[in-house]
């Protein structure tokens, strides 16, 4: 066994483990017996029991393995338990670098996310060093991938080879939960867009974001940062774009950004009493205030990070949405490429 992956299991791990399987490597999944398989539907990987935060089967897992892929995060904008997010997140890190360090894995790729960066004053993209503080980062997903980061930093000074990889707003097939972005395309799909707000994000085909991943293990300098993002876009852009794919009308509003936090505010309220999760959390929304615009160049220079267009990236995810039953067919998809299904 020559790799193991954490978080196989999710969105861009599932990715990953493909990008790994297709590429000829023999690829162990870390998995709770409780986690939800359906992203590595006929994948030939080895699953083996643990947990982040139990380090004996941290330590079982790793055995034997060259290179070790650290994706596994609890991804979660609203939570009436925020402590278990720092558990997961930054001890549960603390826990497989440990185990990494223990058994002197060759190379670690660390998953962290471009929320944990700092976004330039002046307008433009935010890189790897755009200066940030642990006070910028809004909710406790944030602050949590934050403090993790650091954690992997501390473990690189001591001598562990681990590099970490920034990922912007992935899109694409297998998002089966489906994440923040995922959600927007799927209700886009079912017509549930009313308006927009005007925010934006850094969109990456999630396939070159699995390819980013291997090729930070290949190539990535050990300590450094990489953002693993493509082009930035306005909401509305992103809207403009699944209307000329799939025919269906984008939003024609514009929601004030007052007006969507009293509405977060009132759904946090209810969301307190039922302790179902808010249609929009309070955390998204002060996010979105934010237009979360990355420079991917460092990647692209020094890893090779591939570029995919965007348009293809959108297209296969609404692709893989309807045929995977989270929207209705649809009157016509244009022609594209695809990355995969």
């Amino acid at each position: 066994m020559d790799v193991l992956v954490t978080g196989g299991t999710g969105f861009v791990g599932a990715n990953l483990v493909r990008a790994l399987l297709a590429d000829g490597h023999s690829v162990r999944v870390l998995v709770r017996p409780e986690s939800e398989k359906r992203a590595l539907v006929g994948c030939p990987v080895e699953l083996v029991a643990g947990d982040l935060l139990d380090p004996a089967s941290l330590r079982r897992a790793v055995t034997g393995c060259r290179v070790v892929f650290h994706v596994a995060a609890d991804y979660r904008l609203w939570t009436r338990t925020p402590e278990a997010l720092y558990r997961t997140n930054v001890d549960g890190t603390r826990n497989v670098l440990d185990a990494c360090a223990r058994a002197e894995v060759g190379r670690v790729v660390y998953t962290s996310t471009v929320g944990t960066l700092g976004i330039s004053k002046d307008g433009r993209p935010g890189t790897e060093t755009t200066p940030v503080t642990l006070d910028e980062m809004v909710g406790p997903y944030k602050r949590s991938k934050f403090l993790a980061e650091r954690v992997a930093e501390e473990f690189a000074a001591r001598g562990l080879p681990v590099v970490i990889v920034n990922p912007s707003a992935p899109v694409g097939p297998w998002d089966v939960k489906p994440t923040p972005t995922g959600q927007m395309i799927v209700d886009f799909l079912k017509g549930r867009m009313f308006a927009t707000l005007d925010t934006g994000l850094n969109l990456v085909h999630v396939a070159d974001v699995a390819r980013g991943h291997i090729l930070a293990a290949e190539k990535g300098r050990a300590g450094e940062k990489y953002i693993l993002g493509n082009q930035n876009c306005s909401l509305a852009e992103i809207f403009a774009l699944l209307a000329r794919i799939t025919g269906l009308p984008a939003p024609r509003h514009r929601v004030p950004y007052a007006v969507a936090w009293l509405g977060a505010l009132f759904m946090a309220g209810a969301a307190r009493l039922t302790g179902r999760p808010p249609r929009v959390s309070l955390t998204a929304v002060r996010m979105a205030k934010k237009r979360m615009y990355f420079s991917p160049e460092k990647a692209v220079r020094e890893l090779g990070l591939p570029q995919s267009p965007v348009e293809q990236a959108v297209g296969d995810a609404v692709e893989w949405f309807v045929a995977h039953g989270y929207a209705p067919p649809l009157p016509h998809v244009r022609g594209r490429g695809g990355a995969g299904s």
